[in-house]
């Protein structure tokens, strides 16, 4: 019965957090109309491609040939006959690939934020990419695993598109609007380039590697490509011919990420039960409490060699490099002090500490806090007239920061191993659940600040808003009883570290 009701539950979870679909918020926005068109972008600095040309594509057909021609009259077809729902699909689609495609992933994050429940045993399963469908569902969309999706989906979409644009300049095929007069131009108008299709690039990266972080969602995902490349015809945006030509590139740039993610060791993060046993031993050689988990049964720690991940910004030495000093030992007047605090700051918390709590919990079917700050980008993003592909370009930068804010706070977590508050002080009742994994240092605030600071270089007037924001997020885990103050402010330090490292490759991109 118990494993029934935990089922039940975490359905009700999964379909609640489905119904709060993140793009409600945005269905009523105006066609993207950028203040800029990026005309340059293809000159950007790339992440993973040596150059922006680095896949073939074919040169179009002229705008006077017979092929073309067709391409026209398809749409001109397709604009007799509108129906609600396809204007409908023009409206949400117009407002922004880049942004659509992060409020879809940002859906499925929260759908599958789900912790397995255990085995009759006592033993805990884990999700499987090569069987998806199989109770646990796979993945388990935990920060860390969401922050290294958000990273390489964003970055992906930013290698595209700064090879969409190259191939723009270079064939310069005017919008059929532009062509043809009496091609309605139902998404709005602009001077780019139509040829290939920006949109159908971004369809064909995006849902390639979404594809690789959702398996059990492909069907879904391919139906939200077609929407899209759909919208983009019948809205007079790009004819068929730039489409296909769009989602093709975006395909092949896709496989250079997914082949190095199939390398970057994310595979191996769950660890071994050996593993965890070490984690334990090195701690206790070293005369330290180890953590342990609070869960009945115990838990396995959650993804103990995420920290070994390969970054987009730091490579191995660095996150080494970032590591900070040791938490105090567990058995100094120092952390007796720490947990003391602790406690007096739980034990009776204001309606304010429990509202900034709650805000802030991105727990179980969530879009986790990675998600959470991609959210607060794309609201203040929206405001600002980006073109598409300097929306890219700041999401990746946040989203790479994200990542590599993930890979750097679980080595620190599982190089300490440091117990929570709660386990050394039993008369802590956390405000939220007890995260699986170690204390020092705090995940909330090497999210939070690597992200206030890298938006804070984006867009520098929001600067101080995103630093109390970061602030508020890092109070808020010591408010609900799951860290050390020390766990924040030392997460802090590092994040801002990691964030100043994403405003150095901004600086040298060619966007600025």
């Amino acid at each position: 019965m118990q494993r029934i009701a935990f089922l039940a539950l975490i359905t009700l979870l999964a379909t609640t957090a489905c119904n709060k679909n993140v793009s409600n918020r945005t269905a009523d926005l105006p066609s993207l109309q950028p203040a800029n068109q990026d005309l340059n972008a293809g000159s950007w600095k790339l992440i993973l491609l040596s150059r922006p040309d680095s896949f073939a594509v074919a040169t179009p057909a002229a705008t006077t040939s017979p092929l073309y021609v067709a391409d026209l009259n398809e749409i001109k077809a397709y604009q007799a006959h509108l129906s609600s729902d396809q204007v409908g699909k023009i409206k949400y689609w117009s407002a922004g690939g880049v942004l659509r495609w992060n409020e879809i992933m940002r859906d499925l994050m929260a759908k599958y934020n789900l912790p397995p429940y255990q085995n009759a045993d006592g033993t805990y399963p884990i999700p499987s990419a090569a069987n998806p469908f199989a109770y646990p569902l796979f993945p388990f969309s935990n920060p860390p695993y969401a922050a290294r999706a958000y990273g390489y989906v964003s970055a992906a979409q930013y290698d595209a598109l700064v090879a969409c644009w190259s191939f723009k300049n270079k064939f310069k095929r005017p919008a059929p609007y532009l062509v043809d007069s009496t091609v309605k131009a139902l998404a709005g108008k602009s001077t780019l380039p139509s040829y290939p299709s920006e949109g159908a690039v971004l369809a064909g990266v995006t849902a390639e590697l979404m594809q690789l972080f959702f398996p059990g969602e492909i069907a879904n995902i391919q139906q939200k490509l077609e929407e899209q490349e759909l919208s983009l015809i019948t809205s007079g945006a790009a004819t068929r011919s730039d489409v296909t030509a769009g989602e093709a590139l975006g395909r092949q740039i896709a496989e250079v990420f997914i082949a190095r993610g199939r390398g970057d060791n994310a595979g191996k993060a769950v660890g071994t039960p050996t593993d965890w046993k070490n984690f334990v031993t090195t701690t206790q050689a070293k005369n330290q409490v180890p953590w342990f988990s609070l869960e009945a049964p115990a838990r396995p720690p959650m993804l103990p060699l995420f920290g070994k991940v390969k970054g987009f910004l730091c490579d191995s030495a660095a996150i080494v490099a970032l590591r900070p000093g040791p938490p105090p030992s567990t058995s100094s007047d120092e952390m007796k002090q720490e947990t003391l605090d602790a406690y007096n700051t739980i034990k009776d918390p204001s309606r304010d500490q429990m509202r900034i709590v709650q805000f802030w919990a991105d727990g179980v079917g969530t879009y986790t806090p990675p998600g959470h700050w991609n959210a607060i980008a794309a609201e203040d993003f929206i405001t600002k007239n980006f073109s598409e592909v300097r929306w890219a370009r700041n999401m990746a930068l946040l989203n790479m920061a994200e990542m590599d804010a993930a890979i750097s706070c679980w080595d620190i977590k599982y190089f300490y191993f440091n117990p929570r508050p709660t386990q050394m002080d039993p008369r802590i009742k956390t405000l939220t659940g007890v995260p699986n994994f170690p204390s020092y240092v705090s995940g909330h605030s090497m999210f939070s600040f690597a992200a206030s600071t890298i938006l804070g270089h984006i867009l520098p007037e929001r600067a101080d808003a995103y630093n109390a924001m970061a602030q508020e997020a890092a109070n808020s885990r010591v408010y609900a009883g799951i860290h050390y103050a020390i766990d924040c402010a030392v997460g802090k330090t590092v994040a801002q570290n990691i964030g100043n490292i994403a405003i150095q490759r901004a600086k040298i991109d060619g966007a600025e």
